[in-house]
């Protein structure tokens, strides 16, 4: 039987305006590039692993042995957090958009019985946990945090800190402060925050787990290493109970990281097959991320995102977000529900912005990484050349003014 050979695969290059992944940073992709033909334990892989280590210690602000990477994106290092829920753990978890959503469902999975995963085998409704669901567009308080534990009493709380499916910030010290005085263990899913907020984690102390991605706040390339960090008594919990897992159990990793008995190693003893690309890319991510120090990055992003937000504000569109690394909106009422052909008419033309993906559909516009004032003004001018497309009618020396008054402001403050 013959078979026709496909030509080569070529990708244009996309201007990636959403919620994540970012365009990955050049630097990273020269680093990638560069590394030596080189087998997974040699040494400078090793060595590079090691830094990666105390890296991330840094930029996650905290004295956290257990502190490493998942081999993966986000979904990978959220998955080894939640290894540590066991069947029947009761868990209290807040939704407020697709990802924390899909969160909860991964939670139910997790503390789900077996008779409950045979009932429902994709969508187990596990009694143990209860899903506190917040309306689209709305943060997680810290009372609606303190009225749930104060009632459940559950061993786990989760939230997403960073919420890219409404845009939404949620309230990390009100939760963290909660679950302090209800002695729950709290899990944080940080995805979208790490790298783009400046915080310390050792500042919440009642959070007991945190995961994160390579290819939102720093930056990286997708499928490299997931950053993930756990107190004392979360690995307590985890030698306690166990894990259902290999790949995603938190103490095998660790050891792969030369973390053993909650003390760093010289080397790595657990064997785990993996790439001396995938650790020169996330080692040349983390080594920017503390160049340009994350003060300075989280200020950058604020700049750039009050400029965009403005901008898209005096094209009439109505901002619905507070986080500073993306932009989620409503059109104009000559345009309302029609988001979707908007979003599908920018991605097509290599602007790449996304749609909700839950109902309300409205538009999602990310600068990850686009953290100059010409990145914000191609962003603009592509997004108003759209909805002129469609027919909206737009002040454009209004969008000039509102974007001069914005960098001319920064320019003064320097």
């Amino acid at each position: 039987m013959s078979f026709d050979i496909f030509p080569p695969l070529e990708i244009p290059e996309t201007l990636a305006a959403g919620p994540g992944p970012g365009n990955t940073d050049a630097r990273v992709l020269q680093a990638f590039a560069r590394a030596g033909v080189a087998d997974h334990m040699q040494g400078d892989v090793l060595r590079g692993m090691i830094e990666c280590k105390h890296m991330l210690r840094e930029i996650w602000g905290t004295r956290n042995t257990y502190t490493f990477a998942v081999a993966g994106t986000g979904w990978s290092a959220l998955d080894t957090m939640f290894a540590a829920v066991m069947p029947s753990d009761k868990v209290v978890a807040f939704n407020n958009g697709t990802f924390s959503g899909i969160d909860t469902l991964t939670l139910r999975i997790k503390a789900a019985t077996s008779e409950e995963h045979a009932a429902n085998p994709q969508d187990p409704q596990a009694a143990s946990v209860v899903v506190i669901d917040v309306p689209h567009g709305t943060s997680v308080t810290e009372e609606m945090v303190e009225a749930a534990l104060a009632e459940h009493k559950p061993k786990w709380a989760f939230m997403a800190h960073w919420e890219t499916g409404s845009g939404r910030i949620n309230d990390l010290r009100g939760f963290s402060d909660a679950c302090d005085r209800h002695g729950a263990m709290g899990l944080i899913d940080a995805v979208s925050s790490l790298g783009v907020e400046d915080f310390s984690i050792d500042d919440f102390p009642g959070i007991a787990g945190w995961a994160s991605c390579p290819q939102k706040g720093l930056c990286c390339l997708p499928l490299t290493y997931a950053p993930v960090s756990f107190t004392d008594s979360y690995i307590d919990s985890l030698k306690a109970s166990g894990a259902y897992t290999y790949v995603h159990n938190p103490l095998f990793e660790a050891r792969h990281w030369g973390i053993v008995d909650g003390q760093d190693v010289e080397k790595g003893t657990y064997h785990r097959t993996h790439s001396g690309y995938a650790v020169a890319a996330f080692h040349e991510s983390l080594r920017l991320t503390l160049q340009e120090g994350l003060a300075a990055r989280a200020a950058s992003y604020r700049k750039h995102e009050a400029a965009l937000r403005d901008a898209v504000a005096a094209m009439g569109c109505e901002v619905t977000s507070n986080m500073t690394s993306l932009v989620v909106l409503n059109l104009p009422g000559d345009l309302a529900g029609r988001e979707m052909e908007l979003v599908q008419n920018c991605r097509a033309a290599g602007f790449g912005i996304w749609p909700t993906l839950s109902q309300p559909v409205q538009v999602r516009i990310g600068i990850l990484n686009q953290l100059t004032e010409a990145a914000i003004r191609d962003i603009v001018a592509r997004f108003a050349d759209a909805m002129r497309d469609m027919g909206a009618t737009l002040d454009q020396p209004l969008i000039e003014a509102t974007l001069d008054k914005h960098y001319a402001e920064a320019i003064a403050a320097q």
